[in-house]
């Protein structure tokens, strides 16, 4: 983490060190000759162009543009077609910078480079990136924004706390010690920053189950549209499966989904008077789920155990 910053830079100096030491720190490393002031100044407009920060901004604002044109049925606009891929492409830049900034650190520390397709495969990271590029090169589906915004809204809340409001709310120095030792920095105490910690706290796990509900729901839309033979829906069915797949097996937040889904559904199917067909759908769609699950859990052929299915 990095050290708090030193109260007494001029704002524009501690905004330079942040832009510096941070979210930009990718394209620093690129460039030795990048500790100039020239670069440094450089680096930071990089950054507020295509940034980890400002991409998440852009995605929220973009995303809010486009409901607005939702809303009112004018979602194939220029304008709203416009802010729709902007938002996707938002999405790409900020993931793909994590991505590199992750490789980058598994190459400085020596660890075990993810060489081998099924390493990249598992990073979440990547899985949000490749859909974020499919998304924005398939027809329009608003409910896929929605999951990538509840992220960013996250992702700029907890950046603005950690980050930008000790920058530019740096807390004064402490007094000079008698014995002239160098004052100590203090923390920044901002009622902003505290509500902000109280937001992420009290609202992030319940968003999460919002968003794993979200991807269930837009599986089921795509599912839709390729019952009905719309244009690259079955592409789209078979990229965004295994992307829930994925999903699946790294997140408690999807099982736990399923797993309330699918008794709603066991509850609503074994009430009285519900015909046996249904009945006897649902148990074949249960069925068959179990089957894709085990057929599709990677452990098993890498040499790990299986996970157990209920």
């Amino acid at each position: 983490m990095a050290p708090p910053p030193n109260p007494n830079l001029p704002l524009q100096e501690r905004l330079l060190a942040l832009a510096k030491t941070l979210q930009c720190t990718w394209y620093l490393e690129m460039r030795p000759c990048a500790q100039t002031l020239y670069w440094n100044r450089i680096a930071n407009l990089v950054f507020l162009l295509v940034g980890w920060f400002v991409g998440h901004l852009t995605l929220i604002l973009t995303t809010g543009r486009y409901f607005l044109s939702w809303i009112r049925m004018n979602y194939y606009t220029r304008m709203a077609q416009l802010s729709y891929r902007t938002a996707f492409i938002a999405a790409a830049v900020t993931y793909g910078i994590v991505v590199y900034k992750t490789m980058r650190a598994r190459a400085k520390t020596s660890a075990r480079p993810a060489t081998t397709p099924m390493d990249l495969l598992s990073d979440e990271n990547i899985q949000y990136l490749a859909m974020a590029l499919v998304w924005l090169f398939s027809p329009q589906y608003p409910l896929a924004l929605i999951p990538y915004t509840i992220y960013s809204v996250f992702h700029v809340a907890t950046y603005t706390r950690a980050n930008l409001i000790p920058v530019v709310l740096a807390p004064k120095p402490a007094p000079e010690a008698a014995d002239g030792a160098s004052p100590s920095r203090q923390a920044v105490n901002s009622p902003l920053a505290n509500q902000i910690g109280a937001f992420v706290k009290e609202y992030y796990d319940s968003s999460m189950a919002i968003v794993s509900y979200l991807e269930i729901g837009l599986w089921g839309r795509i599912f839709l549209s390729a019952i009905l033979f719309q244009r690259r829906s079955w592409i789209l069915i078979v990229l965004y499966t295994a992307f829930l797949r994925a999903r699946y097996s790294q997140s408690q937040h999807v099982q736990s989904a399923f797993r309330q889904l699918g008794a709603r559904v066991d509850s609503f199917v074994s009430a009285q008077g519900t015909p046996p067909a249904a009945r006897q759908v649902w148990g074949a769609v249960k069925e068959a789920g179990k089957q894709f699950h085990d057929a599709t859990d990677v452990r098993k052929y890498i040499g790990g155990p299986a996970k157990k299915t209920t």
